[in-house]
């Protein structure tokens, strides 16, 4: 099974520039070992369960929540039974109908 998670999560609390707090949610999703992409807006991440993908969310939070009385997340899931490595072969589905693309 792949799990393809998409979320932003930030403090609402801590002005315009959040890069701060958002930058410990990325270190603990690189250090997680789980492949991802990190984007302008958001994070992808692949993982092989709902749990994995769901505690990846509850970590963000316990991450922020010592910081900021507000926390805002964006979340996407997309769930495919029987395939794996879908954050590297989506791209690649792409790329051989019409060429390299930006990653």
């Amino acid at each position: 099974m792949s799990v393809l998670l998409e979320y932003a999560m930030f403090p609402t609390d801590k002005g315009e520039a959040v890069g701060k707090y958002v930058s410990e949610i990325i270190k603990m999703i690189r250090d997680s070992g789980y492949p991802y992409q990190l984007t302008a807006m958001g994070t992808i991440i692949e993982t092989d369960t709902m749990k994995e993908a769901l505690s990846l969310i509850e970590n963000s939070y316990k991450i922020l929540e010592p910081f900021s009385n507000r926390v805002y997340s964006s979340i996407k899931i997309d769930v495919r039974k029987g395939q794996n490595n879908r954050l590297k072969s989506k791209i690649e589905t792409i790329e051989n109908q019409i060429g390299k693309v930006n990653k």
